[in-house]
């Protein structure tokens, strides 16, 4: 099911997308498989993650990924972030992304929390300067004031996502990916998460969101992508999504 047209510009288009995965070490393609061409068929010992994934994106809206573990979510989120390339199809992205898709991408154990800010911002393509500006906020956004000089490694799963977050939003860019990491923190943080996501979406930001919480989905997401075994069973308005994943599988919480 097609979602009505929108007029804003297409910021994520992708075509007949496809990628694929070893389940172990049986079936490794060589290092001549890789320049001999892409075969279609799945090797032994290998499995499709997606495939023939047809999505168009465009500017501002915000999309919620439904399905059960392992059907193809975050892979998706991977591919558009350019984490992955695809294996067949094409993925094109026009605009920046502030990928929020593992609390531990891009954070070094045995950096403190202040050069991890100051590396990870970096790595995301902030300028320095930038960076100086915005430190307090983002610290005082994570609530890590008494722990700048803690190495990252020592923090706690909650205090991870919260530096995470508090970097990734600080980002100006247009595309946002968020892949599940808020059901770690605690009420009171996902609270101002929520707020923050908010003021993003109302500065006509595009948003990715994978979540198995149907009230964040209902909150934040007007389109819905369900994905069941790898392909695209369904894109609509994000209600028929989740009532068709509901009936197939029971609720999404």
């Amino acid at each position: 099911m097609e979602t009505t047209e929108s007029t804003s510009a297409p910021v994520i288009r992708a075509s007949g997308a496809g990628i694929r995965f070893r389940r172990n070490r049986t079936g490794r393609r060589s290092f001549k498989d890789l320049f001999a061409g892409r075969d279609r068929r799945a090797r032994p010992g290998e499995f499709w993650a997606l495939r023939g994934v047809d999505v168009t994106v465009h500017e501002g809206e915000a999309i919620g990924v439904v399905g059960r573990n392992g059907q193809g979510k975050s892979t998706l989120l991977k591919l558009v972030a350019g984490v992955m390339l695809p294996d067949e199809g094409t993925v094109e992205v026009h605009g920046g992304v502030a990928p929020l898709i593992e609390i531990t991408g891009g954070f070094v154990d045995d950096l403190t929390v202040r050069e991890n800010v100051f590396l990870t911002a970096g790595l995301h393509g902030m300028p320095r300067a930038e960076i100086v500006a915005r430190y307090d906020e983002i610290i005082d956004f994570a609530e890590l004031r008494d722990f700048v000089g803690t190495p990252y490694k020592h923090l706690s799963s909650g205090m991870k996502v919260r530096l995470a977050f508090a970097v990734i939003s600080r980002l100006e860019e247009p595309i946002l990916l968020v892949d599940e990491v808020l059901a770690v923190g605690d009420k009171a943080f996902r609270a101002k998460c929520y707020r923050r996501i908010d003021e993003l979406l109302s500065a006509g930001r595009t948003l990715f969101f994978v979540s198995h919480n149907e009230r964040d989905l209902k909150r934040f997401c007007t389109r819905g992508l369900y994905l069941d075994k790898g392909e695209l069973k369904l894109d609509g308005p994000i209600g028929e999504v989740l009532a068709a994943y509901d009936a197939d599988y029971g609720s999404v919480t």
